[in-house]
């Protein structure tokens, strides 16, 4: 098999988990084995943490692979797949590692198994460096969807930094194949709508502090819109630990979604926390594309296995984007391009990704 191995460096680029993610699930998919070295060499404590090796886990259970190397603070594995078989699968991070990361690994391996799957995933379900689990059902799901399947995410519980305790269960039947999708135009915004939340010993007033905070910043630059911020206080007994923040998203006339969303923690104002969400939406509406920063790179796996051309319109090109980008081409042979948009104001800085999909036919139907 040796011969065969696809070498992935992952001490390149953004040099973080997410190589390690996108590359196992299209080892995954696509059944090739991979051997990742240097895994998460740019990161302060290089190496497996909980959720990465949570995620590796259930990739392997998913496939009847072989997993070598997988301990925490390995640097280097190798994952040899199997055939995609579909059913229950439990991931536990035993941390506040995020669920969202555990669903961007697992999904696109789902999609082509043989039958349904329902994951079970447990950790942080609002975590730092990773989606909010609010951002993935309001606006991952619906944009993803494009693709031609659906999923179902059930919230069974929220769980917050340091203990976690989260628990999402997502169902998913598998395709036969992916549509491409064609994202470029923004249309104009039309709404703005959000949730702003406490958990455990919080006051709901600090959920409505960062609602009112977020409303005044993006009036500033948007007056003429209802803005629908809901402040909430998430139920005793389906959140565990104390937790904070908020996401706001805009929506737009052709049906394009985008956010931003920020995390109190502790010794941070809660106005503070609502207007760094709403200046990061502010942001994302600015550069005048159909995708926020946070969806970027989330969409990459999916247009290298769809059948087909896709083109999506974005702000700048994040590292993370760069860097799905690199590896998916790396192991699907789809083709990308990305260039400056052109009917744009020059002001703006607005790119479009294309992508010639490698036309992924799921075997196991």
């Amino acid at each position: 098999m040796d011969g065969d191995r696809v070498e992935i460096d992952g001490g390149i680029m953004e040099g973080g988990g997410q190589i390690l993610r996108v590359s196992t699930a299209l080892s995954c998919v696509l059944g090739l084995p991979v051997r990742v070295r240097r895994i998460r060499a740019g990161r302060s404590q290089p190496g497996l943490r909980p959720q990465h090796l949570s995620g590796l886990e259930i990739v392997r259970d998913l496939c009847d692979g072989k997993l070598n190397g997988g301990e925490i603070g390995s640097t280097e594995i190798t994952f040899t797949p199997g055939k995609i078989k579909g059913g229950t699968h439990i991931a536990d991070t035993k941390t506040a590692g995020s669920v969202c990361l555990l669903m961007q690994v697992a999904m696109p391996c789902v999609l082509f198994a043989a039958s349904p799957s329902e994951l079970r995933l447990k950790g942080g379900t609002n975590a730092e460096m990773a989606p909010q689990i609010d951002y993935t059902v309001m606006v991952f799901k619906p944009i993803v969807e494009k693709f031609n399947f659906t999923f179902n995410c059930d919230i069974k519980r929220r769980g917050y930094y340091p203990q976690g305790g989260g628990e999402v269960v997502v169902q998913m039947s598998p395709v036969k194949e992916l549509s491409p999708i064609n994202l470029t135009e923004r249309g104009t915004v039309t709404k703005i709508y959000g949730r702003a939340f406490v958990a455990g010993a919080l006051p709901i007033k600090l959920a409505k502090d960062m609602s009112a905070a977020a409303v005044r910043c993006i009036r500033r630059e948007i007056r003429d819109l209802y803005i629908n911020i809901q402040p909430v206080r998430e139920p005793d007994d389906q959140a565990v630990g104390t937790g904070s923040g908020i996401i706001i998203v805009a929506e737009t006339s052709t049906g394009c979604l985008l956010a931003g969303s920020s995390l109190g923690k502790r010794g941070k104002n809660s106005d503070k926390v609502g207007i760094e969400a709403a200046e990061m939406l502010l942001q994302n509406l600015k550069h005048g594309g159909t995708v926020d920063d946070s969806l970027q790179d989330q969409l990459i796996i999916f247009m290298a296995l769809a059948k087909g051309v896709s083109r999506v319109k974005s702000g700048p090109i994040t590292l993370h984007t760069q860097t799905a980008i690199h590896f998916a081409e790396q192991l699907t042979k789809a083709k990308f391009t990305v260039t400056k948009s052109e009917e744009e104001d020059p002001s703006k800085d607005t790119y479009i990704i294309e992508c010639q999909g490698m036309g992924m036919i799921n075997p196991n139907l």
